[in-house]
Parts: structure tokens; sequence; C-alpha cells
């Protein structure tokens, strides 16, 4: 796969007890999860740091053990290999979009029984690698469980592939088909009319974070997903960090106030991470040079991937 390098902090292997102790390289050994990160954000429309993320994000580990202790849980017997990170260019956008694509068809193939996750970047990597994954399997239907506070759906003729346009790509571009994605919390004042006028004319369906909460966020999110997995082969989940209370998560280039708080999304992931019918799934825009000093939006970030990882070996007992 030529274009994945090593990550730029890479851990001695070694047994013990922290994320960065259990997690390790990926190789020719079987994968429970293969790991990979697109460190890109010049394709972000605001001014963003999220290309740093794979670094932080793999910088927190040793902070984090691999043992649960809310749900009296080892996880270090899910293998997470690390495939490292994706070259990006320089300058040249799209080629490195080309890179994302290419690379997540190789994974995805190659390890066609493993859960792939794609540490972000910014929200344009979600597109490349969802075609990279349509690439793979081209005559299956493919879903996206998006948690958001945007929609995403800013015309790319417009703005080009951008971290606004993701969703919009993907189904003008034919991957996938507007009532085959499902976006959960949007809210408040930060999608214009026209972009929810097209979402409402390609069947996207929106559930506000008000009307989520009603039934409880985790447990709608359940329910839609469930809904979901009837229609499509399988379930892209993408998670962009914007989805939380810019109280929890000031580290984001397009905070706002009145999103998710921390275990609203913590409980979600815990329960997408059991469905069976999610087979990849993508964490991005999250810039650690806006966080707070406590680095409270990486924390939060490695927080919601071990409970994802932590639904998945949920699942394996069930």
């Amino acid at each position: 796969m030529k274009h994945l390098q090593q990550p730029e902090l890479s851990w001695r292997a070694a047994s013990g007890d922290f994320v960065h102790q259990w997690v390790k390289p990926l190789g020719e050994d079987a994968a429970d999860m293969v790991l990979y990160g697109a460190p890109l954000s010049r394709s972000s429309i605001s001014v963003s740091g999220a290309s740093l993320y794979p670094l932080e994000f793999r910088k927190m580990w040793k902070g984090f053990s691999s043992y649960n202790l809310d749900e009296d849980l080892d996880l270090s017997g899910y293998a997470v290999r690390d495939a490292g990170d994706i070259a990006m260019h320089t300058t040249d956008i799209l080629l490195s979009h080309e890179r994302i694509e290419e690379t997540t068809r190789e994974l995805v193939s190659a390890f066609d029984t493993a859960t792939t996750c794609l540490i972000g970047g910014d929200h344009s990597v979600t597109a490349c690698a969802v075609r990279g994954v349509k690439r793979a399997f081209p005559t299956e239907r493919i879903g996206i469980l998006q948690l958001d506070t945007h929609l995403d759906v800013r015309d790319p003729v417009e703005l080009g592939p951008a971290n606004g346009t993701p969703i919009r790509q993907l189904i003008d571009g034919g991957t996938v088909r507007g009532e085959d994605v499902v976006n959960i919390g949007l809210h408040g004042y930060f999608n214009a009319k026209p972009l929810v006028a097209y979402a409402r004319e390609q069947g996207i369906r929106m559930v506000t974070l008000r009307k989520a909460r009603e039934l409880g966020v985790a447990q709608c999110v359940m329910n839609k997903l469930s809904l979901l997995a009837e229609k499509v082969d399988r379930v892209y989940v993408t998670i962009d960090m914007d989805v939380l209370d810019i109280a929890v998560a000031p580290g984001v280039p397009a905070s706002t106030p009145g999103g998710m708080s921390a275990e609203e999304l913590f409980q979600s992931l815990l329960r997408i991470g059991q469905h069976n019918a999610v087979r990849h799934i993508d964490f991005v825009c999250l810039d650690p040079t806006r966080d707070a000093a406590s680095n409270a939006t990486v924390k939060t970030g490695v927080y919601a991937w071990l409970e994802f990882i932590t639904g998945r070996v949920l699942r394996e007992k069930l």
C-alpha cells in the first residue's frame, strides 16, 4: 500500500495495560480493526489544524487504559492494528483525496472482515473513504450514519471537494442514495435553509438533536441505525466532532453551543459499536490547535473511539 507511511509517533512493541501498549502495527496477522490516519485539513472551508489530530490522537494513548471500568471489560483481546498515516501532498488537495480513496479501497479489500477506522483530518476525507469502500464493493449499497451539527451538503461546484461538501459529493456522484443517509445532531442556526431544502429533496433523514433527546440520543441513534441497516449492505459511520457542545469540545474548527454532551456521544458510540451492519467509522474535524490547555477535545476524541471499541467487544460476547 504505497501511500501509507509510519505515523510520526509510534510506540515500542510491548505488552501492558495501556492503549499505546495494546495497539500494534499492521502486519500479516489477523486484525479486528484496522486504524489509519488522513492528516489533511487544507480542504477545510475555515482555517483548520485538523491535520494534526492523528498525531495528537496517538500521543494521548498513554493516558488511557485498555480496561473499561464501567463495563468491567478488558479490550486488549480485540486486535487493533495501526496501518499508519496516508501521505498527503503538500499542496495538491485532489491528489491527497485520491490517495485516501485508493488506500481505503486497498485496506477494506485486504482486511474485508475487519472494521476500518479512519482518523481525520477534515470532513472532506469522508467522501474519499466512502468512494474507496464503494470501489472495493461495487455491487453493495452503502448507508451513512452521520453524527454532525452540519449537513455537509454545500455545493462542490461552488466550493470544490471541501469539508462542507462530502455528503453532497457522494449523493450527486451516485455513490450513495440520499435516502440512505441519516444525520443526527443537527441543531440551532448552523444550516442555511437552501441546504435543508436540498437534504429534503434527496431524502436525507434528518433528526435534530432536540428531537433525538425526546427519546434519548443513544436510543434514537440505535433506532435509526437499525432502520438504515434493513435497507443497505453495510453502514459507514462518520463522527464530526463538532457535533459536541462548544463547552465540551472547544477544539473543533466550527464549534457551536447547543451540541451533544460527551456522555450522549459516548453512549451512542457504545450502541453503534454493537451493530453488525457497521463496517467502517471515521472521526473527523478535531483541531488540536484550538483545544483547551487540558487537551479536553483530544481526550474526548480518544474516549469516544474507545467507547466504539467497547461496543465491538460487547458484540462479540453476545
